[in-house]
């Protein structure tokens, strides 16, 4: 997302798409990081960086998943790969404010960074959920850019609009979602 953001700003985004994966599930190092180098792509996984090592606790119905470990972390961004912060512990932060904002704004970013040996420009609203104080708080912190998955939540580089592609998605529903984004954006 940060090179696609640098080439929008630049006026070389043309025909160019951002490929961004959310919560840091330890399957992205293991076989997403492989099927990118293979093809020649990038991509940006934003981490739940108070989770390293853990499950995906917050999905209470879903199977559980191992979330990436801080050394993974630090092996994806030496791969090239850009890390972002999916917050500290998935919560979402519509209605947070203060301190609650702060930790999974700023303190997500100090882990993600701590684990990458990098920096981390940009960070991505877990469950999509922002509003007027999320979306200061992200830019307050320096983040570069930040997604939500709702489209038209656009409002600048702090809350860039998504596709969710999930499991189902073949052919013929990303053709739809490509036309239904085309119209919108």
């Amino acid at each position: 997302m940060g090179t696609l953001m640098r080439a929008h700003s630049a006026g070389r985004a043309e025909g160019l798409v951002g490929l961004s994966f959310d919560d840091g599930y330890r399957d992205f190092a293991e076989q997403v990081v492989p099927a990118l180098a293979e093809y020649g792509f990038g991509a940006t996984v934003y981490v739940v960086a108070g989770r390293l090592g853990g499950h995906n606790d917050w999905d209470r119905e879903g199977p559980r998943k191992a979330l990436l470990t801080a050394r993974q972390v630090r092996e994806v961004a030496a791969a090239g790969l850009e890390v972002g912060s999916h917050g500290l512990t998935h919560r979402r932060l519509a209605g947070m404010t203060g301190r609650e904002l702060a930790a999974q704004v700023v303190d997500s970013r100090a882990v993600l960074e701590d684990a990458s040996g990098g920096p981390v420009e940009g960070f991505c609203y877990p469950y999509g959920s922002l509003d007027r104080a999320a979306m200061e708080a992200v830019e307050q912190a320096g983040y570069d850019h930040a997604c939500a998955v709702t489209p038209g939540s656009g409002g600048g580089p702090h809350a860039l609009p998504r596709c969710y592609v999930g499991d189902r998605d073949g052919p013929l529903r990303l053709s739809a979602k490509r036309l239904r984004h085309h119209w919108k954006g």
